[in-house]
């Protein structure tokens, strides 16, 4: 099968390029700049900017299937001349027209939980908009909602560490948000099975890890692996949004009021969609196992738990 792949040199497309290599098929990884990409030989590439449409299109001539993984971080501030809705939403606008131009028969999108046009963040509302594009195309479609996925080159255990220190790690709302985070290695193959089995055309699949932790405790877990244990502070929210709202427009800082909304998601399935593809969700990688930590490690800083306010 040929498959191009929007996004396929970046943190998850790299992975999925690889799986489908592995596994016979001709694949095209398609990135702005792809030529430093870290593929296999076996992949090919090619130029191109889904929010540009007439950069890229005549690479989806003659594909089967498309993987559309093109994405801005929910973790952090847009680029500058970037944003949520244009990447997202326009981009995705232009990768379905490119798929339905060209006869690509099977569009795989990744969205996130909680994808809604109507939902808090621009991100959340960005994806539900591209996922309503998706779903009205004449192109068979799969959609894919992960939670966070962790894994060599991927940013959400960088992204808790830059929060905190690791002699004090000040968390918004005492860190109680939740995650479900997965491993690339375990999703990438499910990616590679939607695009194979026909049974999964047409349905929405949300994919979450083993276990749902919080980030106190993913925060825990990543200075852990380094030997240290910070002090756990609570913050209150508003001092939290307060804060980013002041220091998100300074040049250069990556976080602003929209990573303070964000905070508020839980970010957890309601049942968990690996089961649609043969995978038992007990196998699946824990966070503490990759960071080669013990699981107990992580409760380690349970009673040192201070509160700035809990105003």
């Amino acid at each position: 099968m040929k498959v191009i792949v929007a996004g396929g040199t970046g943190f998850v497309g790299r992975h999925v390029c690889r799986v489908l290599a592995d596994r016979g098929h001709d694949v095209t990884a398609l990135a702005r700049n792809p030529s430093d990409a870290d593929l296999p030989d076996a992949v090919d590439t090619a130029m191109g900017d889904v929010t540009a449409y007439d950069s890229f299109e005549s690479h989806f001539e003659g594909m089967d299937a498309a993987v559309n993984l093109v994405a801005l971080s929910p973790l952090f501030k847009p680029p500058r001349g970037l944003s949520h809705d244009l990447v997202h939403t326009q981009g995705t606008a232009n990768v379905v027209e490119a798929c339905e131009n060209h006869g690509v028969e099977h569009l795989v999108q990744q969205s996130a939980l909680g994808a809604d046009p109507d939902g808090l963040t621009s991100y959340i509302r960005s994806k539900g908009h591209a996922e309503r594009i998706v779903r009205e195309s004449d192109v068979d479609w799969t959609i894919l909602r992960p939670s966070v996925i962790f894994g060599d080159g991927g940013e959400f255990v960088g992204f808790t560490k830059q929060l905190t220190t690791p002699v004090v790690a000040p968390l918004p709302a005492g860190g109680t948000n939740e995650f479900q985070p997965i491993w690339i290695e375990d999703f990438a193959p499910l990616v590679a099975t939607a695009i194979e089995d026909d049974a999964h055309r047409g349905e929405v699949y949300e994919i979450g890890g083993p276990e749902v932790l919080t980030m106190r405790e993913v925060t825990e877990l990543a200075w852990a692996a380094e030997g240290k244990h910070p002090k756990m502070v609570t913050l209150p929210m508003w001092f939290m949004k307060t804060g980013l709202t002041v220091a998100g427009p300074v040049p250069f800082f990556p976080f602003g009021p929209e990573q303070a909304k964000a905070l508020k998601i839980q970010n957890t399935v309601a049942e968990n969609d690996v089961t649609a593809f043969g995978v038992d969700e007990d196998d699946l990688r824990t966070l503490a196992d990759y960071l080669g930590v013990a699981d107990d490690d992580s409760e380690a800083t349970t009673s040192r738990t201070d509160s700035a306010s809990a105003a």
